[in-house]
């Protein structure tokens, strides 16, 4: 059972730039303040800060997620501030910040060591370095697909294992949001190529994995059919990810759409984004753990076309399973666009993922005895 004594949480992660591993952190970071607790996150510097701060936690900033021997001078550090500041639960949310703690942890004596939780927020590789992540005291699962991948591949007590869905505010997605005309007349004047256009949206970052490749053979399939549909690829290049943006927008080439899609980058304003197009894709070549932002359209009362795996199904499956289409099937992808433009579909209004039920849980994690 929860009780009322407040407790001290350090959440650890790579950085605070953009994603949902790094809003998800901004959540439990506001919800712990606004319930007493104090807060305080450890990361790299990132677009995210100002807001995690101005919402209450502390943060540290400490590059813990850098992949290097030096980052091991980060321990002392640590172990120091889990002993002053009595921490309660240190919660790591990425492997090699993980074991930071671990080591740290392993220097403090077990009846006054915090709590160590951690969450799989992906079907992680199968070794010894992502085993780390199933040694927390408990293990924070996002979907039944990732718990079950934990079960399946990591020796592990089932009963640590936490299955603890993602969730979404409905006043921040409400259902039928439009945005308002000066955001409109923006977005016009920034991109008019879009302007009286069918929108169809791909928000992923670009790497190979997001299936950008199909949703540009989807689009050309499209425009065939009908000359008023326009492809939105929304997502931030990642470092090293250049060359592969650059391939992408060869192809865009080839295929004669530069007037037909548009990369237009890392935006904050996807809501707005997502609520003006007429369907949002999740196309995905291996499993998301999760998938945030097809749940974030869905609520939003937006079709959702996603490939049939990971934790997206698992959402479809629950909300919108007219949407799911096998992975790779972009014929029928493209079909199923045409169908849903043609004769728009009803989303349903209520679901399971909800992000007080989330944090909630989160806090009992944290709270309750193991």
């Amino acid at each position: 059972m929860m009780n009322d004594k407040k407790i001290k949480v350090v959440q650890v992660l790579p950085s605070l730039d953009s994603g949902g591993v790094e809003r998800g952190t901004l959540e439990v970071g506001k919800y712990l303040c606004e319930k007493g607790h104090k807060s305080i996150v450890i990361s790299k510097k990132g677009r995210l800060v100002n807001q995690l701060e101005n919402e209450g936690s502390q943060h540290i900033n400490w590059n813990i997620g850098q992949k290097s021997l030096f980052t091991l001078f980060l321990v002392p550090g640590l172990i120091r501030l889990l002993r002053e500041e009595r921490v309660d639960v240190i919660h790591a949310r990425s492997r090699f910040p993980a074991w930071i703690c671990f080591i740290a942890l392993s220097f403090i004596s077990r009846n006054k060591r915090p709590l160590f939780v951690t969450t799989f927020h992906g079907p992680y590789s199968i070794n010894f370095y992502s085993g780390i992540m199933a040694r927390g005291d408990k293990v924070i699962a996002i979907s039944e697909f990732i718990k079950q991948y934990i079960v399946k591949n990591y020796k592990i007590n089932p009963n640590k294992i936490i299955l603890n869905y993602r969730g979404v505010e409905g006043k921040h997605f409400p259902y039928g949001f439009r945005p308002e005309r000066g955001w409109i007349n923006e977005w016009h004047k920034k991109f008019p190529r879009t302007r009286n256009k069918i929108l169809i949206t791909l928000p992923a970052r670009v790497t190979r994995w997001k299936g950008h490749e199909d949703f540009i053979r989807i689009i050309s399939m499209l425009v065939k059919k009908n000359s008023q549909i326009h492809g939105l690829i929304v997502g931030e290049v990642k470092n090293g990810k250049n060359t592969y943006q650059s391939d992408l927008v060869s192809k865009v080439r080839e295929l004669g759409l530069n007037d037909t899609i548009t990369f237009v980058g890392h935006r904050s304003d996807l809501k707005e984004i997502m609520s003006i197009s007429k369907i949002v894709m999740s196309l995905s070549m291996v499993p998301e753990a999760f998938g945030r932002v097809s749940l974030e359209a869905l609520s939003l009362g937006v079709p959702v076309i996603a490939y049939d795996h990971g934790g997206v199904s698992e959402q479809l499956h629950e909300i919108f399973p007219e949407g799911l289409v096998s992975v790779g099937r972009i014929e029928n992808v493209s079909a199923l666009c045409l169908k849903f433009i043609n004769n728009p579909p009803v989303i349903k209004r209520d679901h399971k993922f909800k992000l007080t039920t989330m944090l909630k849980n989160t806090l009992r994690v944290y709270t309750d005895k193991i």
